[in-house]
This record gives C-alpha cells, structure tokens and sequence, in this order.
C-alpha cells in the first residue's frame, strides 16, 4: 500500500442493509471521485448524486469537497416526511387529545 494513499470509508444506509466500503485515494480526491470509485452506485442503483445529498462524520458536504485520511463520506437518502410538519400534526394531536394547552401548547 502507498504511504501517500488516504484511506476513506464511503457509507450508505437503507432500513434493512447498511454499505460500507473502504477505498483508498490520492491525496486532493474530491467526494464525488471517493464515491465513484467506491463502486457503491454499483451497488446501489437508487443513489443519484444530483439528487442525494452528501455529508462527512454527519456534517453536509458538496460533492467537491476534497477528503482528508480517515473520513467517512456518507450518502443520504432523501426525507419521506418533513420532521416540522410531524411535529405541528403530532401538536395539534396532543392538543386534541386534551394533553396540551390549547393557548401555550404546553402541559394542560
């Protein structure tokens, strides 16, 4: 192995199967390239990375972004529900219910 090679873990989960595949790169490789070379879109045929987003250790990246040694470059898959309008049904809900305060939304 090339002592100037980065070692880089490339991950994408679906509710019943995790992927994780180690690729090792050249020093300035760009997320996009990572990725790519993974063969993870092999593998994956849902990934489209025009419409999946990116991100490295939970932290949003552009696919531009150059990979440092060590780092996990994660695949999202896009939100079947927007979490605020969960939480404003699950509201209205409790309010309902009488479990919230129709005013303040609080404990009632």
């Amino acid at each position: 192995m090339n002592d100037n090679l980065l070692k880089i873990e490339v991950t994408y989960a679906l509710p019943q199967e995790q992927s994780l595949l180690t690729v090792h790169v050249a020093q300035g490789t760009d997320i996009q390239t990572c990725i790519e070379q993974s063969g993870i879109l092999q593998k994956h045929s849902d990934i489209d990375l025009s419409v999946n987003k990116v991100g490295i250790w939970s932290r949003t990246r552009k696919l531009t972004d150059e990979v440092n040694d060590g780092d996990r470059i994660e695949i999202y898959r896009p939100l079947i529900a927007d979490p605020k309008d969960v939480r404003r049904r699950r509201a209205e809900k409790a309010k309902e219910e009488g479990r919230a305060n129709k005013v303040t939304g609080g404990k009632a």
